[in-house]
This record gives structure tokens, sequence and C-alpha cells, in this order.
């Protein structure tokens, strides 16, 4: 497996789901097992306390290496920062906490080393101005848990043949019109919330699309998510943003701003 060649100045994923059976927990732990960085924001939906609660828990080894991977990058430095999602919500309840090497936030603004100001949230705040509701709603989550399944089925025949991970659910969202326009719903509304409170961008999960890239000068920034896409974003010492996928290969890329350009440069601002 390609190893992360470099220490990264922030880390950010979400949507690990870990507990339930769906989590690609081994690649999550490995993918952690070789991470050096500054700060790793755990952007929402960590553990699924959502599916703990409705079906029985999946906890084996490959979950309790996440867990030891975790703790392995604080003893080493690391400042974790938890902005909670709708999958594990009732650790909101700790929002505010200063935890040793852990900050519990509701959202946050995180700053690149060049002085873009990135608002940190999971993203299920969008929901209503995403959701389809009703029937249709109810029937597309019953469709997208079965279309998972499949797919963990698929992949592990594909290990068996030394081919690689292929995501089937992100190959047939991305031919669904509905999808699609639900995602761009989302897109939208994140970027609007980051406009209005002033900000350069936003980083978030929640919809299980990785994406990076730059509209109207503001950035959207999905760290996509364990169970489909098996991606993380990274910010370089320069401040450069980095869509990785699980092996550390970079899936897209928006370089650091010119020195020219640079807004006044800031150390990281505690999470707030």
């Amino acid at each position: 497996m390609s190893r992360l060649p470099a220490r990264r100045r922030a880390v950010f994923i979400s949507d690990v789901h870990l507990g339930s059976k769906h989590c690609h927990a081994a690649e999550l732990a490995d993918f952690l097992g070789g991470l050096r960085c500054d700060r790793l924001y755990l952007v929402g939906d960590i553990v699924d306390l959502w599916w703990m609660a409705q079906r029985r828990a999946v906890w084996k080894s490959p979950q309790q290496r996440v867990v030891e991977a975790l703790h392995a990058l604080a003893r080493a430095g690391t400042e974790l920062v938890y902005v909670p999602g709708n999958h594990d919500r009732p650790a909101r309840r700790f929002c505010g906490l200063a935890l040793p090497r852990m900050q519990v936030r509701r959202r946050t603004i995180h700053v690149t080393a060049d002085g873009r100001r990135l608002l940190v949230t999971h993203g299920d705040d969008y929901d209503d101005a995403t959701q389809f509701g009703g029937l249709q709603e109810r029937l597309g989550d019953w469709l997208y848990y079965r279309i998972l399944t499949g797919n963990q089925w698929l992949n592990r025949a594909r290990r068996r043949l030394g081919l690689r991970y292929w995501s089937m659910s992100e190959f047939l969202k991305r031919r669904s019109g509905a999808a699609e326009r639900y995602i761009a719903r989302f897109v939208g509304a994140g970027l609007a919330d980051a406009q209005r409170r002033g900000l350069d961008g936003i980083v978030c999960g929640h919809i299980h699309r990785a994406a990076l890239f730059e509209r109207d000068g503001c950035v959207y920034a999905n760290d996509g998510d364990w169970v489909e896409s098996l991606t993380a974003l990274c910010e370089d010492p320069d401040g450069s943003l980095r869509l990785l996928s699980h092996t550390g290969e970079t899936l897209a890329l928006l370089p650091a701003l010119p020195a020219t350009s640079t807004p006044s440069r800031e150390a990281f601002p505690s999470a707030a």
C-alpha cells in the first residue's frame, strides 16, 4: 500500500459509520496508520450510533484498529477536532468541551496556511434544502443500503482476483439524474452558507460524494466517506488542498494561493 509521503498540516475525514456493516474499517485503519498530521478533523458520522441503536453492531478487530490508530495519532501530537453529524448526533451534547488533544464542536472554522477561512461542518444542516421527502426518500434509503451490500460482495470478489477497490454505488449514483440533482442542491446550500458567513469555502461530508473544486472564488471540499468512496481531504504545509484515496493517491488538487494574493497568515484558530 502507498503511504502518505509527508506530514500534512490538516486532514479531514467523515462518514466512517464505524459499527455499521458497510464501514471499510480495515482500509481506514491502514490509512490512519500511515498518517502524520498536525490536526485531524473528524467531520461527523464517525461512530454510527443510529445503526447501533437500530441493528446489531459490527465491532471486530478492524474497528478496534481504527480506535487504536486515533489514540496513536493523539499520543504523537495530532490535535483532534470532532464535529458530530446526524448518525452520531448524541455527541453534540458535548460540543464546547476541550478534552486532552480533542475538541468537540458543532461546527468550526479552519484557516489554511495561505489564509483561506473554511467552514467545517458535517452537512446535515442542509437537509431541508435538499431532501425529496415522503415515499421517494424512504424508497431511496432502502435501495441505497441494498446497493451498499452489493458493493461489499463485489469488492470481496475483486480482492480475491487481485483487483483494486471500485465503488459500484458511486458508479450507479453518477448515472442517476435524481441523485445528481440532490447533490447539486447540497453543494449550492453549502457554498451559500459559507458565503453568508463571509468565509472562503466549506469542508463537509454527509452525502457520501467526495469532491474538491472552486466555484466563484469559493472552495467546496467534501471529504467523502468510508463506506463508498474511501477518501479523505488533506491540507499540505503550503495550504494546498488535496482529495486523497485510501491508498494515498491524489484524486483532486487545489493549489495554494500565490504569495501575492495570500491573505494574512494565521496559525490554527481555536475551533469555535
